[in-house]
């Protein structure tokens, strides 16, 4: 299932591409350990290519031979992962579970954070991520909470080096169904003693107590690629002949696009209101080719979420609208006149980034 390559100037070596991108934190685990002042817990993230030899690559974006993979390995030692679970405990997340799929049930079922603890099978410092994964997907991408399921594999569904694992997966209407696309995986301390057994190099660690252990991890892992085509389905529209991609503001390519009515007349003012635009942080477009109402459409359909628009009154100096531009908003067309000097205001917040209900202090071994 590897990509074999031929290395050298001869080609007398054989290479082969990656096929996953978390053997590049094992790697660098014991470098980066010392670069972190030998703290645990130790989050080492990676957003790569990795490439697989699939016979049949089939779902668009869901099985590709290269694709592209973000992951999270979260290094710690089992017997102290100091994390604030109560922020989540009361979190109600959607789960499928393992046992009850073998007696013939599928369906979601709600449970806090709490109860999974409780029940006794999954440690807090699991829940804890999946819970926020849930937060992820449903508040920062925008996904109804009724078309996520936290997917629980069976020991022998996951994959060996697993102890526990979770598939995030939401259902899209352009595939019929759910589809995974990401998970939480407990790798336990598999990798780092695999590769110490391999590379004769001891990977443990001196814990505080004197203790010494191998870490275990924890892996969150996100495929770039089908995730984009997952904000596509649920967000990509058709309103007539009109194409709108309904991207949350901070998700979009640009937030704002600057359109002049007439092409050399406003150009002038245009570009101030662009720079000052770019200049508070917002990024911005700048687009003049067409009529004003192409443009719009244009910057519907690649999900821009305002456009503002110079015209006449803008610059006319005698002209009760002197100073204000029409700002018009993508999902509801809605236009309304705002004064140059308050658009930064107008727009900002809604390209904030969402944040969970509480934060989430440090928690790790460093001074």
């Amino acid at each position: 299932m590897m990509f074999g390559v031929d290395l050298g100037v001869t080609g007398g070596e054989r290479g082969y591409l990656a096929p996953e991108t978390a053997q590049g934190s094992f790697l660098s685990f014991a470098r980066m350990y010392d670069v972190g002042r030998k703290a645990l817990p130790l989050g080492l993230g990676v957003v790569a290519k990795a490439y697989r030899n699939e016979i049949a690559p089939r779902q668009v974006l869901f099985r590709m031979r290269a694709f592209t993979q973000a992951e999270l390995q979260i290094f710690f030692d089992p017997t102290s992962f100091p994390l604030p679970f109560q922020t989540v405990a009361s979190e109600k997340l959607p789960v499928v579970r393992a046992d009850r799929r073998a007696a013939g049930d599928e369906s979601v079922v709600w449970t806090t954070a709490r109860e999974l603890v409780d029940a006794g099978e999954l440690p807090e410092f699991y829940v804890f991520h999946l819970a926020h994964s849930l937060r992820f997907y449903r508040d920062v991408l925008g996904h109804p909470a009724d078309s996520i399921r936290l997917f629980e594999k069976s020991a022998q569904e996951r994959a060996f080096y697993n102890r526990i694992q979770f598939d995030i997966e939401v259902r899209l209407e352009s595939l019929g169904g759910f589809r995974e696309l990401g998970a939480v995986h407990y790798r336990g301390d598999y990798d780092l003693t695999r590769h110490a057994q391999g590379s004769g190099k001891d990977l443990s660690v001196l814990r505080p107590d004197g203790r010494r252990i191998v870490p275990h991890v924890l892996e969150l892992t996100f495929g770039v690629d089908r995730n984009l085509w997952a904000v596509a389905d649920a967000g990509l529209t058709k309103h007539g002949d009109r194409t709108v991609w309904k991207l949350r503001p901070y998700l979009a390519p640009y937030p704002v696009a600057v359109l002049p009515l007439l092409k050399k007349e406003h150009a002038e003012v245009a570009r101030a209101v662009l720079e000052l635009l770019r200049s508070s942080g917002i990024p911005a477009v700048y687009d003049v080719a067409g009529s004003i109402g192409r443009r719009y459409a244009r910057q519907d359909e690649i999900g821009t979420p305002f456009s503002i628009t110079i015209d006449g009154e803008t610059i006319d100096a005698a002209h009760a609208h002197h100073g204000t531009v029409t700002l018009r908003e993508r999902d509801s067309k809605s236009q309304d006149r705002v004064a140059t000097k308050d658009l930064v205001a107008r727009i900002a917040p809604s390209l904030l980034f969402p944040r969970p209900p509480t934060s989430v202090p440090d928690g790790s071994d460093a001074d």
